[in-house]
């Protein structure tokens, strides 16, 4: 099959798209950022009742979120106190999930340096999820309490529309299921209504490709693995 623009164009979009754990500082403009969002709310949604609620944080506004979920994150019985309003990850790992958790984890701390033996310095690097990795913008989502797993389905593909979106402008991203941990600090930040759960954050903006940790290029498993055809 002879491919066209329009599915280079997607297909570069996509296979493009990777968690970037640093940015450049370089502003984007309110109306770049909504038309993003425009474009991803087309994500289908059953019987469409398009779940998704978007907190979009830049300038003093993000930094203040930041500051606040740092503070309890340094602060080891502070931490202690704050869970996640969802199992994101299985309770109980088992091959071959936890094998490609482990490598992800390990290729990522190898480029930074950083051995098995320093706590310290994978906990920082951690934290800086906190501060969506210095991306000029941070997106929190959330969702109302009363939707069920298909509503959930739905979001996932709101979130990749997203991420599909940014790469098609040039721009970058980070889904960071890290700040599920602190949504009560971000409840109470956004003032959130008691009925909604934060589902995760994100990071966007433009990848600062001067970064060992950018040129982390995350496997996957060829389709023979994953896919069965019935004929």
């Amino acid at each position: 099959m002879i491919s066209s623009p329009e599915q280079q164009a997607v297909d570069a979009a996509i296979t493009s798209r990777r968690s970037i754990r640093a940015f450049l500082p370089t502003p984007l403009a309110r109306e770049d950022i909504e038309q993003i969002l425009q474009v991803a709310a087309r994500a289908p949604s059953g019987t469409n009742v398009q779940p998704w609620r978007v907190h979009v944080l830049t300038g003093a506004a993000k930094e203040e979120l930041s500051r606040r979920i740092l503070a309890a994150y340094h602060d080891p019985l502070q931490a202690a106190t704050h869970t996640e309003p969802y199992a994101y990850y299985p309770r109980q790992w088992v091959a071959p999930y936890i094998d490609r958790r482990r490598k992800v984890g390990w290729d990522l701390y190898a480029l930074l340096g950083l051995t098995r033996e320093d706590k310290a310095g994978m906990a920082a690097q951690h934290g800086r999820n906190y501060a969506f990795f210095d991306a000029p913008v941070g997106l929190i989502f959330t969702i109302d309490n009363i939707m069920e797993q298909g509503s959930w389905l739905d979001y996932g593909m709101f979130l990749q529309n997203i991420m599909v979106a940014a790469r098609g402008r040039g721009l970058d991203t980070c889904p960071q299921a890290a700040f599920t941990q602190y949504h009560r600090i971000i409840s109470e930040y956004l003032r959130l209504p008691d009925n909604e759960t934060v589902v995760c954050g994100m990071a966007l903006g433009y990848a600062d490709l001067s970064k060992i940790e950018n040129t982390l290029v995350t496997e996957r498993v060829p389709v023979a693995e994953f896919v069965k055809f019935a004929e």
